[in-house]
Formats: C-alpha cells, structure tokens, sequence
C-alpha cells in the first residue's frame, strides 16, 4: 500500500482518535497532519511494517502527549449539566459533553489510556507499547482516570435550576 492509499483509507479514523485524545478538533488536525508530514517521510520503512495503521496510530499518541508536554496545561471547564430525564432525547449528548468535559480534565496519560482503552479497544499490553510504560502503569493510568471520572460525576452541578 504506498502512503496515498493509506491516506485515503485511515485519514477520518485517525482525526476521529486525535480529537477524543486531545478534546479539541482544530488541535486534532494540527497533531495528525504533523503525524502525517513525518509518515510521508518515513513512508518507506513505515509501510514495511505488519502494521503501518497501528504505528501511525502510535505516532499521533506520542504527538498529542509530546504537545501536552510542551504546551502549558489549559483549565477545562465542566459544562453543566441537567439531571438525566429519560424522555429527554438530549440528555445522552448532555451525558456525552460531560464525560468529554471530565476526560479533558485528566492528567495526559491518564487521557490517553482511557481513550486507547474504551474508545479504540486496546488491551493493556498494547496501551503500555503505545504509551511506552508498563502494564501495571498503565492499569495505575486507567484506574485513577476512571476514579476521577466518578468523583466529576457525582459532584453537584453548579447554576442548575
């Protein structure tokens, strides 16, 4: 596969992955087109590999957690939210907001262990390859990001009315 097909076939997944990764699109876009800039270059021995979508996949990780390291952290505000109410159709995009909001909130590792666990469906061993840690770390990473999931959605909503 030379590197305009896997452009054509991967393109929308891995902007899909850097946007829950990072919260925010436009810092997404920024993150996968330096990703892609790189794999352009590198296409020749990227491509020889069993697995070129994971590596790229890998390599947009690395990028949102070297951003986070080099940008200073910004303060994600929690949304309000209303109390769930069953016939409200909105209130799965109001629940949705709200774990975006909390998922923003997480420390980096904790954010990508969380997103490379629940929403691309990593194992342990192979969130600890793209992460660089070991396994243990990573159930530490998922462990307290789900903990501090909780204790957000238990905190009571300001301004409601």
């Amino acid at each position: 596969m030379d590197f305009e097909e896997f452009v054509s076939s991967r393109l929308d997944g891995l902007l899909r992955y850097a946007t829950v990764l990072s919260c925010d699109p436009h810092l997404a876009q920024d993150i996968v087109q330096e990703v892609m800039l790189r794999a352009q270059e590198r296409w020749a021995r990227i491509g020889a590999v069993e697995s070129p979508g994971a590596y790229v996949k890998t390599m947009v990780t690395n990028e949102y957690l070297a951003w986070r390291r080099r940008r200073a952290r910004r303060d994600a505000i929690l949304a309000s939210v209303r109390p769930v109410d069953a016939a409200d159709p909105i209130a799965s995009y109001d629940q949705r907001d709200a774990m975006l909001a909390g998922i923003a909130r997480l420390p980096a590792k904790q954010r990508a262990a969380i997103v490379l666990r629940f929403y691309e469906g990593y194992a342990d061993d192979e969130i600890a390859a793209a992460l660089g840690c070991a396994v243990g770390t990573v159930r530490s990473h998922i462990s307290r990001a789900v903990a501090t999931l909780r204790t957000y959605a238990r905190q009571p909503v300001e301004g409601r009315l």
